[in-house]
């Protein structure tokens, strides 16, 4: 498998992931188990000697001439069937005359028949109690434990050392040990297989919805649905939802594209029907035909130049993280403004403005619509024109007021349509406040034309703002 493979599918990293977690746990786990078995079984085994090794210790005693004898039989069964695996013996140690140690076997259970235990050459000190491995009968490794015994009640007056063996076969230990880890990597395994189903299961139910998602969107490509429709999980439904407005969204910019490209072709047809139809006309004078192509072109020129920043708006307002200052722009504009109307010495006051309010689009757009609505009041403006803004949280409010004539309130809305104009003697194509109004609702804002306080028309932009 490549590694470009491993890394592009989530179903391939999700089993790879799930499978390795259950093989690593179920090793622990079997591991540690079987650990913990055996040092349980090798408890129980040295704790059945040392029961062994107390009961011989209790039993022993000595008879008339001085001899060790059991005054009672251990109570385990094995203890008296030949190599049954369980052993006992008592040696007695003496001193040979150069000061060596020397053991000699006195007792033995009948489990040895005639065999004797070889125990290692020291002898423990006085109730001390040493453990050792030995081999036993067959050959077979044997755990043991031994101690001394010392008797000074003795018939002769001598005191005698015994020393005390209790052994067992360790298969006693390794025997049950395999049983147990025979069970448990059984066990283990049918878990482990079980958990490796049920993760498959997981997986390609829980990615089931990816490919219903995948077959929504077939539908969506092959132009079935407009939209991703189903019955998703909640925690796919923000993504559906997402891709959803994405198709809206798309479905709106091209249906304004057709509109604005169905409006553009309706407004040159007359400017282009009217020039047809005086080329057609012979009688017509050079200078009437000169004027009328200049006015019909001047037309055309002006429709073309709406639609084209309605185009650029609406291509504009969906683009993400767009942020304009507004501070610079409306000083920009101002200054231009001042530059323009110097003839009239038009007075343009700007109230202080929140530094830190930004406008959610374009520069260019926001010069567009500020530049439109300063142009008309500086010319109907008489003497003085004030601008000031506040801020509304998620909008911001800019208000142009100019000391002009005003405008009638029957008059307002209309002004606003597009090639409507106040007044004919004052220069303009008459698009301006229609460009504001198309380019305001693009953005989710709007445009207001109220009465001043200065006497003359207040115009008031809303639009969106970004912190």
């Amino acid at each position: 498998m490549s590694q470009s493979v491993w890394r592009r599918s989530l179903r391939i990293r999700l089993l790879a992931g799930t499978l390795f977690w259950i093989t690593a746990t179920i090793l622990v786990a079997g591991w540690s188990l079987g650990g913990l078995f055996r040092q349980h079984v090798e408890t129980q085994f040295y704790a059945e000697l040392q029961l062994h090794l107390d009961q011989l210790t209790a039993q022993l005693a000595l008879d008339e001439a001085g001899s060790a004898i059991l005054a009672l039989p251990l109570s385990d069964p094995r203890l008296s069937r030949p190599y049954s695996g369980c052993y006992w013996q008592v040696d007695r140690v003496g001193v040979l005359p150069g000061g060596a140690p020397i053991t000699t076997g006195l007792l033995r259970s009948r489990s040895l028949w005639d065999y004797v235990l070889e125990a290692p050459a020291e002898t423990p000190e006085g109730g001390e109690v040493h453990q050792h491995r030995i081999v036993g009968p067959d050959g077979k490794m044997l755990g043991m434990l031994e101690r001394s015994v010392r008797i000074d009640d003795t018939p002769d007056g001598q005191p005698r050392i015994f020393r005390l063996i209790a052994a067992a076969d360790e298969g006693q230990m390794a025997e049950p040990v395999a049983r147990f880890n025979g069970a448990l990597w059984l066990a283990l395994g049918v878990l482990g297989t079980g958990l490796i189903i049920a993760a498959l299961v997981q997986v390609f139910v829980g990615l089931a919805p990816l490919r219903t998602m995948r077959r929504a969107l077939g539908k969506v490509r092959s132009g079935e649905t407009p939209r991703i429709e189903g019955d998703f999980p909640v925690e796919i439904m923000p993504l559906i939802d997402d891709f959803n407005t994405v198709l809206v969204q798309n479905a709106e910019v091209v249906e304004r594209a057709r509109t604005q490209a169905g409006n553009l072709a309706h407004a040159l047809k007359t400017p282009l029907s009217v020039l047809a139809n005086a080329a057609n006309k012979k009688d017509k004078p050079p200078a009437e035909l000169s004027r009328l192509v200049l006015d019909q072109v001047d037309i055309a020129r002006r429709q073309v130049d709406y639609h084209l920043a309605r185009a650029q708006a609406a291509a504009t307002t969906r683009l993400p993280g767009a942020r304009t200052a507004l501070l610079p722009v409306i000083e920009g504009l101002v200054r231009a403004m001042r530059r323009i109307h110097a003839d009239r010495q038009i007075e343009i006051t700007l109230q202080p403005l929140p530094e830190a309010l930004s406008f959610r689009g374009e520069a260019q757009d926001l010069q567009e619509m500020l530049g439109n609505l300063l142009d008309n009041a500086c010319k109907w403006a008489t003497r003085s024109v004030v601008l000031n803004a506040h801020d509304n949280g998620a909008t911001f409010m800019l208000m142009i007021d100019d000391d002009g004539a005003g405008l009638a309130a029957d008059q307002r809305e209309a002004v606003i349509r597009r090639g409507v104009r106040a007044d004919e003697a004052v220069p303009g194509s008459g698009l301006g406040l229609a460009i504001v109004d198309d380019l305001a609702r693009l953005y989710g804002g709007q445009i207001e034309l109220l009465d001043s306080p200065l006497g003359g028309l207040r115009s008031v932009l809303t639009l969106p703002a970004i912190r």
